[in-house]
């Protein structure tokens, strides 16, 4: 600025920065020595954090003085990041590392430490996965050196695993109805129960710091264990001889969902919690029937504390419909009544009758299902926002997080959507890339998979009866 005109004091000068986006910013601070100090103010960094994500780590920001550019390194580095995750090329911003040791198929994988959640560890990007297999053991596997870490002795052929990772646990079911807890960082066994079902599903949750396990077995009840021991608290009759296929705990940990596929005339169950961790000896546990049947899919509303979305069948049998409804107590003076009110019902153009149906919630008003090799994302009303078909073979799982959605496919293949808020349409997802798992004359394709905020585990099924565990790691 020349002599005659008065230089901008540093308080303006941070008011128009304001307006800036990071690269505006970056590039105001290379005119001069007072721009420069006032596009380093971290105000302005976090500002642009805060807009950007409503959340940040900030164990991994620091304070003082001497972390004045922690705001923007943070900023750049998580932006950084997230851009290697939509473009997702081969060689440069990602790396694949391939996991074998199993001598079986992989019939599930979960996280138990990495960055889940909405706060990531941008400076730690190690993660643990654990992966159950039929060949009767348990692995964990340290995926960012392509290492494993423990695995389990050999048992029955196993058929659900789950993971606490508050308290570091893995939880996995046999064949045989047993379940047992294991030490997630060492392998060791802590304790098992048997339920004598071919068939567990498997809900882990944690009510104020304690542990809890609800089991859905082969006869049609609920089990509730408590704690690491597998202490038994209560067994509940859901669909007397038909298989509890279908187990959900909603967000504020007050509700299991559940119920069964195998029979079109049963209707899927609302169960109180507490009536399953801490239940009366006078009184039956607090269940109530959901007024629809042939249920297909179902998921909590993630930021609800109590609204359901359910997929069921209605009228004619490839006719199906997506009803949400909301869950409440009702409390007189002698009685409690769960309440269970219809807010949305709508049909789903979906053309087929496969039951292989799956649908997650974004947030409080986007949904995705996915149906053969289909994905649809509607909003709550039922309107529908998007729909994609780039899978060559059926999708046989999905993962869903507040960045992206990833689906993983018998045409050995991934595909990577991420979500977009366009000032037009609000919240749409759009197709990025895909990632390859191997060779069709090796593998079958992809059978499960699991994300973390810089990582994606899937599962690959070989022809040879030994999956092998993909692990793509994306670094900032």
């Amino acid at each position: 600025m020349g002599s005659h005109h008065p230089y901008l004091i540093d308080d303006c000068l941070i008011h128009i920065f304001t307006f800036f986006n990071e690269d505006d910013l970056i590039s105001a601070s290379s005119v001069c020595r007072d721009w420069h100090e006032a596009a380093e103010t971290p105000w302005l960094w976090r500002r642009l954090c805060l807009q950007r994500w409503s959340f940040c780590n900030l164990s991994v920001v620091g304070s003082g003085e001497h972390e004045r550019q922690a705001w923007k390194r943070y900023f750049l580095r998580r932006s950084h990041l997230e851009m290697k995750m939509m473009k997702g090329r081969s060689g440069g911003d990602y790396t694949c590392k391939s996991l074998r040791g199993h001598t079986g198929g992989v019939i599930g994988l979960v996280y138990l430490q990495g960055n889940l959640g909405q706060n990531p560890d941008l400076c730690d990007p190690s993660a643990i996965v654990c992966s159950a297999s039929t060949d009767g053991t348990v692995r964990a596997w340290d995926i960012q050196n392509g290492v494993q870490l423990w695995c389990s002795a050999v048992q029955s052929p196993l058929t659900g695993i789950v993971s606490d990772t508050e308290h570091g646990l893995v939880v996995t079911a046999d064949s045989t109805g047993l379940i047992k807890t294991w030490q997630g960082q060492t392998g060791q066994e802590v304790a098992s129960y048997s339920t004598a079902s071919p068939h567990c599903t498997l809900l882990p949750y944690t009510i104020n710091n304690s542990c809890f396990l609800s089991v859905g077995t082969s006869q049609g009840s609920v089990c509730t264990l408590a704690g690491s021991a597998l202490t038994r608290k209560s067994s509940l009759v859901v669909c007397d001889s038909f298989k509890v296929s279908m187990l959900l705990v909603s967000p504020d940990k007050k509700w299991i969902l559940a119920g069964t596929k195998d029979n079109d005339d049963l209707s899927p169950k609302v169960i109180c919690t507490e009536s399953l961790t801490s239940p009366s000896e006078d009184e039956e546990p607090l269940c109530q029937l959901l007024p629809v049947t042939r249920c297909q899919a179902a998921v909590f509303i993630p930021t609800q504390p109590a609204r359901l979305a359910i997929i069921h069948h209605q009228g004619h049998l490839n006719n199906k419909a997506l009803t949400v409804f909301d869950v409440s107590i009702k409390k007189t003076k002698y009685k409690s009544e769960i309440q269970v009110q219809q807010v949305e019902s709508f049909t789903l153009m979906l053309d087929s009758r496969t039951s292989n149906i799956q649908l997650k919630a974004k947030d409080s008003s986007t949904l995705v299902v996915t149906i053969d090799q289909e994905l649809w994302v509607y909003s709550l009303k039922g309107v529908l926002i998007a729909s994609f078909r780039d899978h060559t073979g059926p999708i046989t799982s999905i993962c869903v997080d507040s960045f992206r959605v990833v689906t993983a496919s018998r045409d050995l293949s991934l595909r990577v959507l991420t979500w977009k808020n366009h000032r037009d349409k609000g919240l749409t997802l759009e197709s990025r890339y895909h990632l390859l798992g191997g060779s069709h004359t090796m593998s079958r394709g992809f059978t499960h998979v699991a994300c973390d905020y810089s990582s994606i585990t899937a599962s690959v099924e070989g022809k040879d009866g030994k999956d092998v565990l993909k692990a793509y790691l994306f670094t900032s």
